[in-house]
């Protein structure tokens, strides 16, 4: 494998079509498209300041480095990356994507970031700001999440999480199996309209969370007091740690808890409109 160390490339395509090649503090300064086309590419401790300076690369390394504000679109259509260790400040990185691998990684402008990704895991990364990161993507395993973007996980299938902290809002809508566990899920109209949505030891907060769900699963999770309207036209099998605030018109299932504050059925409730809740205390 060749090495370039301490050099930097700017304008248009400068390493194109490179293959077996490892970057040690280089700078991709201004212009387009620094690394296209290539294959089998390492950067440590890299900076990345153009526009889309990583796109068609088949087997990538990417630690220790920077993308900056203006390296927007940084990251599409390439297979077979790991990035580690690395701070990312531009909007719009990685799409159209197989096999993405990210640990220890910051994203400072997440927005419209992991679509279409393939097989993603992450370890341990942050998404700040931004709408609709992870949008259509699926084969998705995450251990070690925090995210305050909005809009997450629309549009996903085949998720396993662990151990994050999400606050947003119009979370995890029109996905499909789905695995959350111990994790805190803050912002309203949470998992609305998805199928096969499962969470495991969850503490909830926000309005109107869990509606129109289909085969909606929960194991000892916990509901914040703001949580009202819960359930509206679920099918749902629930067992609840705790108070639930209010329930309104769930469709069909059993709900255990602690204590429910209200119950809401009126002329909208829908078949089979035969949801069982039972009460501890």
């Amino acid at each position: 494998m060749k090495t370039i160390r301490n050099a930097s490339f700017g304008g248009e395509r400068p390493l194109f079509g490179s293959r077996d090649l490892r970057l040690e503090n280089v700078t991709i300064t201004e212009g387009e498209s620094g690394i296209k086309c290539c294959r089998n590419i390492e950067a440590d401790g890299c900076t990345f300041i153009g526009k889309y300076p990583w796109w068609h690369v088949d087997g990538s390394l990417i630690t220790n480095c920077k993308f900056e504000v203006g390296s927007r679109s940084a990251v599409w259509y390439s297979n077979n990356m790991t990035m580690k260790d690395t701070v990312i400040d531009a909007p719009k990185l990685f799409r159209e994507m197989n096999n993405l691998s990210l640990e220890n990684v910051t994203i400072n402008d997440a927005d419209e970031t992991f679509w279409n990704i393939h097989g993603l895991t992450l370890r341990n990364v942050t998404l700040h700001e931004g709408t609709y990161p992870f949008m259509g993507s699926d084969h998705i395993y995450v251990d070690g999440l925090e995210c305050d973007s909005k809009y997450v996980f629309q549009y996903c299938h085949d998720v396993e999480i662990h151990n994050a902290r999400i606050t947003t809002k119009d979370s995890f809508w029109e996905v499909e199996n789905v695995t959350v566990y111990d994790s805190e899920l803050n912002g309203e109209y949470l998992g609305w309209h998805s199928k096969n949505l499962h969470l495991v030891r969850c503490h909830i907060t926000g309005e109107q969370p869990l509606c129109y769900a289909e085969n909606l699963v929960l194991e000892d999770c916990t509901f914040g007091e703001d949580c009202d309207r819960v359930f509206e036209d679920s099918d749902v099998q629930a067992t609840i740690i705790g108070s639930v605030t209010n329930i309104k018109n769930p469709k069909s299932g059993h709900i255990v808890l602690d204590k429910l504050g209200s119950l809401t059925v009126d002329e909208f409730l829908k078949q089979p409109a035969n949801c069982k809740i039972d009460e501890r205390l």
